[in-house]
């Protein structure tokens, strides 16, 4: 081959597929900023009816534009604890009908339009006054990168056509026989596995299609190919996460894996049922102005890929309580008792913000959870004074994973606040920062008083009966302050809480220094050592500061800071 023809070739190619994925990013993100809480309101709406489920997966797919970032999500969800496999696996289904959305946009013929698309929504994205018309503008702008990425890519490949070393190779894996269409298969998913996004490889299918380097049978075997490619994602996602995240992911492994295999078998029924619906031969080549054009072959594509995913989700719909079965089977339950933490967000989310924040804020309320039952076990300390081993080690057992939660909430948070983010995501986004970082602070005082009763057993000192009631009242009070703003934190109460908030800290802080008075009183009544003075005054400060932690936090769910 010519060295300037195969830059020439190269250099296009890779510039469409370029221009093909940035219009994907904008496109979905644009679309994502339109949809605002709607979008939001889709994941939470998520319930134990599997349809549901389904067409949850569906909407949210169409228009995040990406099966990728809705089952990592999903994964995500379950391993925290806030969605059940049940649920995961009709989102899943969902996800993947929702996927074919892309084949369909790619189908229409406007191609030589999508420059001036891109030309004309850029100034609307880049002038226009208001938040709504710019993200409508960023939206139009990456459809129209996405016709002209696919036209350059087009017109990339056209010339492989005429060299006849490339003839050759591709014929090794034209889908004329089952040994081609397996090949065919495997490139396809091999290719989506480097790529890791099968929206990305379904537009290189159909670019190599439309310049006429491959005929439909092969273009039809690489999607196939594609489909199982696509679940690496989720289960990558899996990896370190609790049993459930890894059943969820291996039920979209399977979906997609039995899937693609009857497809396989029934490959030459169901490629000739595609061409009886299109009325066409997918590979009649038609001259129009003076150029070779394919007309037939992008929708028959768009046509099996969506063939597979609708047929195989309506398909699964039934027997989603078997293969759920079928999943816990393949990863039994571990030996051991997991703890429900966060283990991996996905930077990958980051590219949604509007999904991104959703899988953070239910991390969140993990961390709250966590919380209070860090309270739960101080109960049983403070029950016991002569010690509790097992639940001061299972409290800071606890604390340790607060700081890592908090961690890896703040990384997430960061990576998703550095990309094209709506106003109010970025808003709930350095809120949850916020409360996280509130939330490891209560953890570390919950810890700190925890080591002073141990510091108090080494030394041999025991508390005036007294001074340990008062103790033990201050943390129900204190206990019942991190509920109360908890339950504001679930519910969304954020006009009530301030009032209730301030007037409960209030009567807290009263009974702290009264508390601290009496103490003080014992002291100077030589009652009381002074080593046993410093430390119950520093317990003593430990809850103040538990109160003042959950009064910000408090402030963040009201919108106050």
């Amino acid at each position: 081959m010519d060295v300037s023809l195969f830059f020439e070739i190269a250099f296009t190619a890779i510039g469409g597929l370029g221009i093909f994925l940035v219009g994907m990013r904008f496109m979905s993100e644009g679309l994502q900023a339109i949809a605002g809480d709607r979008l939001r309101r889709m994941i939470s709406a998520v319930t134990h009816n599997r349809v549901m489920g389904l067409i949850s997966g569906l909407a949210v797919t169409c228009i995040v534009q990406s099966s990728t970032v809705t089952t990592v999500m999903t994964v995500g969800l379950v391993n925290s604890g806030f969605m059940t496999l049940k649920q995961a696996i009709g989102v899943i289904f969902g996800a993947n009908v929702g996927t074919t959305i892309t084949g369909w946009i790619l189908v229409l013929e406007i191609g030589r339009y999508g420059l001036p698309l891109l030309g004309v929504a850029a100034l609307f994205y880049l002038f226009a006054k208001t938040d709504r018309l710019r993200y409508i503008g960023m939206s139009i702008m990456g459809i129209g990168m996405l016709f002209f990425g696919l036209e350059l890519m087009k017109n990339g490949f056209s010339p492989l056509r005429e060299l006849e070393g490339f003839r050759v190779w591709f014929h090794a894996f034209e889908a004329t026989s089952y040994s081609g269409i397996i090949k065919a298969v495997i490139v396809g998913a091999v290719l989506t596995i480097l790529v890791q996004s099968s929206s990305a490889t379904l537009g290189i299918t159909m670019g190599l299609a439309a310049a006429g380097v491959i005929q439909f049978h092969t273009a039809a075997a690489l999607v196939l190919g594609e489909n199982i490619g696509t679940t690496v994602t989720s289960y990558l996602a899996s990896l370190g996460a609790t049993t459930a995240a890894k059943r969820a992911a291996w039920g979209h492994i399977l979906f997609n894996a039995i899937g693609t295999l009857w497809f396989i078998i029934l490959f030459p029924v169901v490629t000739t049922l595609v061409m009886n619906v299109v009325g066409h031969d997918p590979d009649l080549m038609v001259m129009r102005d003076g150029q070779e054009t394919f007309p037939y072959i992008l929708r028959s594509i768009a046509l099996v890929h969506t063939s597979f995913n609708v047929v195989n989700a309506l398909l699964f719909l039934p027997f989603a309580g078997v293969l759920g079965w079928v999943v816990t089977r393949l990863i039994p339950e571990p030996t051991t008792r997991e703890i429900k933490k966060l283990t991996f967000l996905d930077v990958r989310m980051a590219h949604s913000p509007s999904l991104g924040i959703v899988q953070s804020r239910e991390q969140i309320f993990v961390m709250a959870n966590a919380v209070e039952k860090m309270f739960g076990y101080l109960d049983g300390i403070l029950a016991q004074p002569n010690g509790q081993p097992e639940l001061e080690e299972k409290l800071l057992r606890r604390e340790k994973i607060l700081d890592e939660m908090q961690k890896e909430v703040s990384v997430f948070l960061g990576h998703l606040l550095g990309g094209e983010v709506p106003h109010k995501v970025v808003e709930e986004a350095r809120g949850q920062i916020r409360m996280a970082d509130e939330y490891e602070t209560l953890s570390d005082y919950q810890a700190s008083v925890v080591k002073s009763l141990i510091k108090l057993r080494r030394n041999q000192i025991t508390l005036s009966e007294q001074g340990l009631a008062d103790l033990r009242q201050l943390h129900q009070w204190v206990k019942d302050y991190v509920h109360l703003i908890n339950a504001a934190l679930r519910e969304g109460q954020a006009a009530t809480i301030m009032a209730r908030a301030r007037a409960d800290g209030d009567h807290i802080t009263r009974m702290m220094k009264k508390a601290r008075r009496a103490h003080m009183q014992r002291l100077s009544n030589e009652e009381v050592t002074p080593l046993k003075s410093i430390i119950y005054l520093d317990i003593l400060n430990h809850y103040r500061r538990m109160k003042d932690h959950a009064f910000n936090i408090a402030e963040v769910v009201a919108g106050e800071k």
